[in-house]
């Protein structure tokens, strides 16, 4: 792995898959979350979420998905959604403790995630047109993991540009490019 002179030895271990009783996991989760949000100090109720609205490639079940309701939530989203994210990995991390399984998890508030999603998307496009009439190469704010895949998959039919992220942890941003002709 060009790492020292000595051959690396590495363990790899299947992760567990999630046990039929999706329901009693559902359940919990939605426990923990409504512990969580109480000792908050949060008032809001946590109701089943849509599923999501970008699909991964490679999952093999379906993630288990809540929103949030309830009045002045913004707290709980926090700034370009951090906190929203935090508490979703948080909640993930109890149930994976719990079940011994690694279970996908959404968290939304107030539907905020896919009014995201459907900026980001128009936001893609926009800048995707202005790329393809400037011819020059445009570069995005710093994004999540989770908004830059969101911005690769808009444009991942675009016949005109290409997109590419470069930057290092939370300065990783999106850069659309004009396609070579």
């Amino acid at each position: 792995m060009g790492l020292g002179a000595e051959e690396a030895r590495i363990r790899v271990e299947p992760v567990v898959p999630i046990p039929e009783n999706e329901s009693a996991i559902a359940d919990a989760a939605k426990g923990i979350l409504e512990a969580l949000l109480s000792l908050m100090g949060v008032a809001a109720s946590v109701v089943p979420g849509a599923k999501p609205f970008v699909k991964g490639e490679g999952e093999a079940t379906a993630p288990i998905a809540f929103d949030i309701k309830g009045d002045d939530l913004g707290i709980l989203i926090g700034r370009r959604g951090q906190t929203l994210s935090c508490l979703q990995y948080i909640v993930r991390l109890i149930v994976g403790h719990q079940t011994e399984a690694w279970v996908p998890i959404i968290i939304d508030v107030e539907e905020y995630k896919q009014r995201r999603y459907e900026a980001l998307q128009a936001l893609a496009w926009r800048i995707a047109e202005q790329v393809k009439a400037e011819q020059a190469p445009f570069t995005l704010e710093p994004m999540s993991a989770y908004e830059r895949r969101i911005i690769h998959l808009a444009l991942a039919e675009h016949p005109d540009v290409t997109t590419q992220s470069i930057g290092e942890g939370e300065a990783r941003k999106v850069v659309i490019l004009p396609k070579e002709q």
